[in-house]
């Protein structure tokens, strides 16, 4: 046989020897960083996720429209420890809240304390004349008792440039601030509030920049976004990419962002639209819409 008869043999021999280790090597990644499931058929359309501040290795997830205003404390195995629920809008007597998209843990009026912020900020149609975020103050018995009550404060906001659709909700425990990121826009708009606020305070919301994503729109819309603990790390996603940025010298959040972001881990999930960073800032978990969907844990690269 002549050499280039071998080498015409050989070709697609070795590109799917290549295809399949790919694939495998794929395979082995995926299952590497899977940690748990989500473990309840309660949890379905999970669109947020966020470390207790008091609980050890407890995470606060939720689902967004259609479900009501409650929210689940689980292991990052995806164990149910508690399902907790809180007061929400009277008017939706349905289901208590209109689309809850996005939660966050940090500080709050009482020193030494903290709390979750649940943010009613959905809006498909943007069409919402105004968005709500409930504070709560964290009990440990979350971590123990298996159906839990919280009082929820709650805050009405409104964007001063009309409605706009956001499943990006996160607390900057350094400058005290509330941020809100919108979602469908090619270029996504950064808002703030403060952190302190009176219980049915009405607001209008400060905007503060744009930030542009390459890629196509639907796969480059802004799902979810987390501050660490310290203040000091930022995470934002879409459907398809991890964004991380470092804070520097205490810089405003917003003014972080636009800086260039560092591409993270991150292996695609059917419908991503929860992350959150660990409590100690060195890894963030993921999480997908769907019933026992898997929970994905990466670990932040030391170089940051």
């Amino acid at each position: 046989m002549s050499r280039a008869r071998k080498i015409q043999l050989l070709v697609p021999i070795v590109f799917v020897v290549f295809v399949c280790a790919y694939a495998r090597h794929k395979r082995t990644d995926t299952v590497r960083n899977i940690v748990g499931h989500l473990q309840s058929k309660a949890m379905n359309e999970i669109s947020g996720i966020a470390a207790s501040g008091i609980n050890f290795s407890l995470y606060y997830v939720h689902n967004d429209s259609g479900d009501t205003s409650r929210f689940f404390a689980i292991a990052p195995s995806g164990q149910v420890k508690s399902t907790i629920y809180f007061n929400g809008n009277p008017k939706e007597r349905k289901y208590g809240v209109e689309d809850c998209e996005d939660i966050a843990v940090g500080p709050g009026p009482v020193k030494g304390k903290s709390y979750v912020y649940m943010g009613d900020i959905g809006d498909n149609a943007s069409g919402r004349k105004g968005i709500s975020v409930y504070r709560m103050e964290e009990k440990k018995s979350w971590a123990t008792d298996s159906i839990g009550k919280a009082e929820a404060a709650p805050l009405h906001l409104r964007y001063p440039d009309g409605p706009k659709d956001a499943e990006t909700l996160m607390v900057d425990p350094v400058e005290k601030l509330i941020y809100i990121v919108s979602k469908r826009q090619d270029s996504v708009t950064v808002y703030t509030t403060p952190l302190l606020f009176k219980p049915n305070d009405k607001v209008i919301l400060t905007k503060r920049c744009k930030l542009f994503f390459p890629g196509y729109k639907l796969f480059k819309w802004i799902t979810a976004g987390d501050i660490s603990k310290d203040g000091q790390q930022v995470l934002l996603k879409s459907y398809t990419k991890v964004y991380y940025w470092k804070r520097q010298n205490d810089e405003p959040v917003w003014k972080t962002m636009q800086r260039k972001p560092q591409i993270l881990p991150y292996i695609e999930e059917r419908q991503g639209e929860a992350i959150g960073f660990t409590p100690d800032g060195k890894g963030y978990y993921t999480c997908s819409e769907g019933v026992y969907t898997p929970i994905y844990h990466y670990n932040i690269p030391v170089s940051r």
